[in-house]
């Protein structure tokens, strides 16, 4: 069945218990720092964006993250008619929405209208997926070379 040494046992399996795990956690905090400097990044370029305070931010960062993984699907699939009928750039608008929402939640996060939350929402995707292109998937800094 087993072994009766357990650190035989993790040998035998080639990496100790929990690796997995601590690779999770790792990932999920990246995740939330990336999700934090993307709106930093966006507070301080759109006008009508303004969070007051850094646990604020970073409260707003992982509210955004909870919003984008329960909500935001589900309001993609009510409206995916639309969201094909306008070739995807009604996500834009889920997207704004998703920000307007994490806003909404927090009294010293604040968004002036419709307007600075597409702007918003599209400087935090973009800074999301800059950050996220050279962090990669595996939560490690990537480096391409070409020759």
């Amino acid at each position: 069945m087993g072994c009766a040494d357990p650190a035989a046992s993790r040998r035998l399996r080639g990496r100790p218990r929990g690796t997995a795990s601590i690779r999770r956690m790792t990932g999920f905090l990246i995740r939330w720092v990336v999700s934090a400097l993307a709106l930093w990044v966006a507070q301080a370029l759109v006008p009508g964006i303004r969070i007051q305070g850094a646990a604020t931010l970073w409260i707003a960062a992982l509210l955004l993250g909870f919003v984008n993984a329960v909500v935001r699907p589900l309001l993609i699939f009510f409206t995916l008619p639309i969201t094909i009928l306008t070739l995807g750039l009604f996500l834009l608008v889920i997207n704004a929405a998703m920000l307007a929402l994490v806003a909404a939640m927090l009294d010293r996060f604040a968004i002036s209208g419709f307007w600075s939350a597409m702007a918003g929402a599209i400087v935090v995707g973009l800074v999301s997926w800059l950050v996220s292109s050279t962090i990669g998937s595996s939560a490690r800094v990537e480096m391409f070379v070409i020759e």
